[in-house]
């Protein structure tokens, strides 16, 4: 189980849990709360760093928004700060998935002195993702009416808690290469419920205006990209063009995932772990 804790910041009161020993490394999603279960992204980097998996405004027993736009991503950054400098961290790692990772990516652009690196993957630099025909987001893929309405539904309050997770495990099919895998994935500590308020403001707020790509030139930390080969929500292309735009980026394209390869390829995502240090 992870240890949790609750931090001070000018910033308000934000909640954490930490596992691992080492250098350290923050790790957080726009809208997902997290608890002692840790999260199975979070899991294979607690081998080699300290790592900090941080609730943000308005996820589990953080502070709440007192206005949505408080629920932005360059926003969450400046919260992200807080807590570091209140936890007295001089620089930190950030590693993101998915809507982490388009966080990870802002971070690096918007306070690049405070990471001693960046870990980005599958996810994308701009809204463009959400057009692509491969994506389960794009009005044109066939999972997309089906996508609209769970997400509606999980932002619903009156959805009762079974609902909740024969919605969430849908969802979560879409993602995976192997039914199997998700399987075996569902029966191990994990945390990361979908907090509605957040996820509402990223999908019909924040990425609308989402685009990164001319600004990623200028980051000039070690950064290590990942991507899955299938991935349905942040296809592989994406992965890709972030690695062309960040001068001297690692890549790695795995070869048998869908959108968690850190599930879907364990051991290689462990051994991908080992080349960020």
């Amino acid at each position: 189980m992870w240890e949790q804790g609750l931090i001070e910041t000018e910033r308000g009161i934000f909640e954490y849990f930490t596992a691992g020993q080492g250098d350290p490394l923050a790790i957080t999603h726009l809208y997902m709360a997290f608890d002692e279960r840790g999260n199975l992204f979070a899991t294979p980097f607690t081998d080699h760093y300290k790592v900090y998996l941080i609730n943000t405004r308005g996820a589990g027993h953080s502070v709440k928004a007192e206005n949505e736009s408080q629920l932005s991503m360059k926003e969450a950054i400046k919260d992200l700060e807080a807590i570091r400098t209140a936890l007295r961290i001089e620089k930190w790692a950030f590693a993101g998935h998915s809507t982490g990772g388009m966080l990870a990516l802002q971070y690096a652009i918007d306070s690049s002195q405070s990471l001693t690196k960046l870990i980005a993957g599958c996810t994308a630099a701009s809204k463009e993702y959400a057009g692509h025909k491969n994506s389960i987001y794009c009005s044109e893929n066939k999972c997309f009416p089906r996508i609209i309405e769970i997400m509606e539904l999980l932002n619903n309050p009156n959805t009762v808690q079974e609902d909740r997770q024969k919605l969430g495990y849908e969802w979560a099919l879409m993602s995976y290469y192997s039914e199997d895998k998700l399987k075996e994935a569902i029966k191990r500590p994990n945390s990361g419920r979908t907090v509605g308020e957040n996820l509402d403001y990223f999908r019909k707020i924040e990425v609308k205006n989402f685009d990164l790509r001319n600004q990623l030139k200028n980051v000039n930390i070690p950064n290590y990209i990942f991507t899955g080969r299938y991935d349905v929500q942040c296809p592989v292309e994406f992965g890709i063009e972030i690695a062309d735009l960040i001068p001297q980026s690692q890549l790695i394209i795995f070869e048998e995932s869908n959108h968690n390869p850190f599930i879907e390829e364990e051991e290689k995502f462990r051994e991908f772990v080992k080349t960020t240090l």
